[in-house]
């Protein structure tokens, strides 16, 4: 039976998309689209798609040379799961009718219905309402495809894939709807987050930690990299598509997306020099490997605060995101804690430093848009202890609920390789295929 299950999955969803056409066609005669917000859009959705497979070169370069194929293989699938899911009720999920501000209503654009026509998203007035829907998609594939970097070499695909399913519909949909959506929990608070720092890379993050626990050490912990001119090319996809990520999220070709792009930019490099400096200071060789997870570091922290500081202080927040995660990296390595590619400590404690330092340096004159006061940095305290409680609550949420998840997924399909095959490698034993 569990050889058949996933094709039989694939008649239904056939069976669906002759049930619910979805050709609707809606006309308010209220839309205001702008061609350059939607050339921008359009632009901006593929340099976010384009940063799933620059995660999978990212973290395909650092591991054992027998597991390259089978970590590359674990970011590519969330483009074709993830968006098999946001097409049919995921979207929903994030942004529908919202139901408590925790979740949305997965009826309300079930099969993208409501999709043709001049339907507009409430913080998107000037694009198609199927563009934003399409732009937050990548949002979704690219959040899962974090966390592989966590249990890489030891996953089975098999559960990898039941796993990122339940966290896309039990973390990932009610973390966007809580922070993204108008009437969302933590939207109401006033919590900011410009890009992802809570939705993508914290919960990612905590998730990392949470599988890196479950699923214990490896048997071979320590490795080589198999091609460190994979993590470049990585880091250089990354950061290219980064500029969709992070100024696409002001939702137009305007200023707030020239700021946002710029912020990127600065806390990137900043990011990036602090890394091989700080490493320099210790003793240690400026490596590419430092300086491309540096790059990333900064990217990561700059995301929630991207459009809400100013260049000055995206430069403070690479700087210090940059330090802080070398030292939670260093304080991994000493623990038994088999975190494989210190996803925890670069994207988690990344994401949770960024968001504070947004309470820091957030300022109403680079973003109007702020309703809780100016930064700890200006003197007021009250936005701060706003981001400050939405990491406790994100953090507890995110751990806990993936720990939950991975419970589950162990109870449906062993989420480990047996010993041979981890021996063996994932490319063979899961895949067949060799480097």
């Amino acid at each position: 039976m569990k050889r058949y299950f996933p094709f039989l999955l694939v008649v239904f969803i056939l069976a669906l998309t002759f049930m619910f056409p979805s050709v609707e066609f809606k006309n308010t005669g209220k839309s205001h689209f702008n061609t350059g917000d939607i050339a921008w859009m359009l632009m901006s959705t593929a340099l976010v798609l384009i940063m799933t497979p620059g995660l999978a070169f990212f973290y395909g370069g650092m591991v054992n040379k027998k597991n390259v194929i089978s970590t590359m293989l674990q970011s590519v699938v969330c483009m074709v799961i993830i968006t098999v899911l946001w097409g049919i009720f995921g979207f929903s999920l994030a942004f529908g009718d919202s139901i408590g501000g925790i979740i949305g209503n997965p009826s309300t654009y079930f099969m993208m219905k409501g999709m043709l026509g001049d339907s507009t998203w409430v913080n998107a007035p000037t694009i198609p309402l199927l563009l934003f829907a399409m732009y937050q998609l990548k949002f979704a594939i690219i959040t899962p495809a974090l966390i592989t970097g966590a249990f890489a070499e030891r996953i089975r695909f098999n559960s990898y894939i039941i796993f990122l399913v339940l966290f896309s519909i039990f973390i990932f949909s009610p973390l966007a709807h809580a922070t993204w959506h108008p009437n969302g929990l933590l939207a109401k608070l006033g919590v900011l987050d410009f890009a992802g720092g809570t939705v993508v890379h914290m919960s990612a993050g905590w998730a990392a930690l949470a599988s890196a626990l479950y699923l214990k050490k490896r048997n071979e912990p320590s490795h080589s990299p198999a091609r460190i001119t994979y993590v470049l090319i990585g880091t250089g996809l990354l950061w290219f598509g980064w500029f969709g990520f992070n100024a696409g999220s002001a939702m137009g070709a305007n200023h707030l997306a020239v700021i946002a792009l710029a912020t990127s930019t600065t806390a990137s490099a900043a990011g990036g020099i602090t890394w091989i400096f700080f490493d320099m200071l210790r003793g240690r060789k400026p490596s590419a490997m430092g300086t491309c997870i540096g790059a990333v570091v900064g990217l990561v922290a700059i995301t929630p605060a991207a459009g809400y500081v100013s260049i000055p202080h995206s430069l403070a927040i690479g700087i210090i995101s940059s330090v802080i995660s070398n030292l939670v990296v260093e304080w991994r390595t000493g623990t038994s804690i088999d975190d494989t590619l210190d996803v925890f400590p670069c994207h988690g404690v990344g994401g949770m430093v960024g968001m504070l330092l947004t309470g820091v340096f957030a300022h109403k004159n680079v973003n109007p848009a702020i309703t809780n006061g100016n930064g700890l940095f200006f003197g007021e305290t009250h936005l701060f202890l706003i981001q400050l409680f939405a990491l406790v609550v994100t953090s507890i949420f995110a751990f806990g609920g993936s720990w939950i998840l991975l419970r589950i997924t162990d109870m449906i399909s062993p989420l480990r390789v047996s010993a041979e095959d981890e021996v063996i490698g994932l490319d063979i034993s899961q895949h067949g295929e060799r480097l």
